[in-house]
């Protein structure tokens, strides 16, 4: 069990098989060159570096099976993150938007939000393997763990993924599983 504290991101909201939606790619498409633009203006007027973080996405759907027994990843709804340091404000968010469409436009500009994440108690695991792999996991953190220690879920499943999944092979790839929790009443 972890505290996680108020985190701000930058996000882009889609829906689908992130194997197979062009919103998926295009989401990660877009928020790395903003990402990158505000990096490189914190340094150059804050004097503040920091490095870009790894990519992290909030998944749901209206049924939760679909991510455990069904594995139905068409419906699958999901938020693309990247945290952005605190300092970091709307203006300079904005500066970074408008930076980022200045030559190749990325196609979901539009679509990207400066927000904070509030979690709070959560727990999570480290899960090594493929994404597929993951349903064997949450289905003990969602059936056995959490309710086994009197505790219900109280936010949307949260991932972080510490493996670029472009370049390291499905069975080696490092992704933090986080549900918020609370308390049974």
């Amino acid at each position: 069990m972890v505290d996680v504290p108020d985190l701000q991101y930058l996000m882009v909201d889609g829906h689908g098989d992130p194997n197979t939606s062009p919103a998926f790619t295009e989401a990660i498409e877009t928020l790395y060159p903003v990402a990158y633009k505000l990096k490189f203006a914190s340094k150059r007027t804050l004097m503040r570096d920091y490095v870009v973080p790894p990519l992290e996405g909030l998944w749901w759907a209206e049924d939760m099976a679909s991510f455990t027994t069904d594995r139905d990843k068409s419906q699958w709804d999901w938020t693309l993150m990247l945290m952005v340091p605190v300092w970091i404000d709307q203006t300079m968010f904005a500066a970074a938007v408008e930076q980022a469409g200045a030559k190749h436009r990325p196609a979901r500009l539009d679509d990207v939000r400066l927000q904070t994440l509030t979690e709070g108690r959560c727990v999570q695991t480290l899960h090594v393997g493929s994404f597929d792999e993951e349903a064997d996991v949450l289905a003990r953190l969602h059936e056995e763990f959490i309710p086994g220690h009197r505790l219900r879920m109280a936010g949307t499943h949260h991932e972080i993924y510490l493996s670029d999944f472009r370049k390291v092979a499905p069975d080696r790839r490092r992704t933090i599983l986080r549900q918020p929790i609370t308390s049974e009443t």
